[in-house]
């Protein structure tokens, strides 16, 4: 029953590293990206600032802050440099993002002492040998930890006891439960659910009708601190994705879909230097006033194809098109999910003189993958995309 569940998650991760790296910024508001804020330092937080917020709009809460590009080779070196700690501390570590991670610490009482001391010595590794601050949450559960660590930013340890447990969840929003977005939240709070002690009194049936069954049996159990789920390491993801902020103001339809062809493009490589290949695509786009939507169509066999993926996402991408040009588009993505690790099944007709689209699009793939691989992306472009800024690359952890 004791605490044995860490989730460390570096502060300000972008933001941090430009600090760590430049003595300059340390102590002053900081702000990572171009036309959209990527990461905030807590100096530039402290003044409303917050991710993905407009640069301008940013800066005009926050003038004094300092506003630098990304730099993503340095992010994924210091994210990798961390995860050495992580794993020098126990061999029970499920990677979250490049900057958190789950880590099962239960067997390490008789060599190193209770949870909360790996905590403390975790802390303290990760600040000499990477340079960054880390908050990190303790309880007995993923859920409970990771609700922890948020509520110990910044550069925190917060222990959650079993005795505390309740006390501790029960006064929170309905938003820090895992899984509640605005729109649930918005709903929950229709119902006049505020709290997650609300949330945990209401009879389960009641949070089915009001929210849906799966989302009303998953959030009354979180309220009621039920959460058997392990730490699990080695387990590859579900689904990947790229996303791209265009920013406000009006778009035209040829940026919108440039976007989304290099996105695509982006993630079927992904897709195929992993061996993966996925069955359903979704589009994900934000409109101007901050609403999010989505379209998904499930294929009939798995691909990692670019010119598959890219024309079932530019249907749908389609379906929304009337509403993006009347109300504006800030962000644009896309994502292959039901990823298994089976190589692509053919689709009839076989044959390269029956099918030479499909062939043709498989070997351009296999010339760019390869010439990517050894010269870098930026070494070739599709000619569509000549002259465009290319979508920032954020980095992800490996497959």
């Amino acid at each position: 029953m004791e605490p044995s569940i860490l989730h460390a998650d570096l502060d300000s991760f972008y933001a941090s590293v430009e600090q760590r790296d430049d003595p300059a910024l340390r102590g002053r508001p900081v702000l990572v990206g171009g036309g959209v804020v990527l990461a905030a330092s807590y100096e530039a937080k402290a003044h409303g600032v917050s991710t993905p917020m407009n640069v301008r709009h940013a800066l005009h809460r926050c003038p004094d802050a300092i506003v630098v590009p990304p730099r993503f080779e340095a992010y994924v070196e210091a994210s990798r440099r961390v995860f050495d700690v992580f794993h020098d501390t126990t061999p029970v570590v499920e990677g979250i993002s490049i900057d958190e991670a789950f880590l099962d610490v239960s067997g390490l009482r008789r060599l190193r002492g209770p949870a909360v001391h790996v905590a403390a010595e975790l802390r303290r590794q990760v600040r000499e040998r990477v340079g960054l601050p880390i908050t990190v949450g303790v309880a007995r559960t993923k859920f409970l930890a990771k609700v922890a660590s948020g509520a110990g930013k910044p550069d925190g340890l917060l222990v959650v006891e079993p005795d505390d447990e309740r006390r501790f969840l029960h006064a929170l929003p309905v938003q820090k439960l895992w899984g509640v977005g605005p729109v649930t939240a918005e709903a929950l709070n229709a119902g006049g659910l505020r709290t997650v002690g609300q949330v945990a009194a209401i009879d389960e049936p009641d949070l089915v009708a009001m929210i849906g069954k799966a989302a009303g049996r998953h959030l009354h159990a979180l309220a009621n601190l039920r959460d058997p789920r392990p730490v699990v390491t080695g387990q590859r993801r579900g689904s990947m994705g790229a996303q791209h902020a265009l920013g406000r103001g009006p778009h035209g339809w040829d940026v919108v879909d440039g976007t989304m062809l290099a996105l695509v493009d982006r993630v079927t490589g992904r897709m195929r230097a992993a061996g993966r290949t996925g069955a359903t695509v979704t589009v994900r786009v934000r409109l101007d006033d901050f609403r999010r939507l989505s379209r998904a169509r499930t294929l009939p066999t798995p691909t990692d194809r670019t010119e598959t993926v890219l024309s079932t996402a530019r249907d749908l991408l389609a379906d929304l098109r009337p509403l993006l040009e009347r109300e504006g588009v800030t962000l644009v993505g896309v994502s292959v999910g039901n990823l298994d690790d089976h190589g692509a099944q053919l689709e009839l007709p076989l044959g390269d003189d029956e099918n030479p689209r499909a062939a043709a699009g498989a070997a351009l793939d296999d010339v760019l993958d390869a010439v990517r691989g050894k010269f870098g992306r930026a070494a070739v472009e599709r000619a569509v995309q000549l002259g465009r800024h290319a979508p920032s690359e954020a980095p992800h952890l490996p497959d």
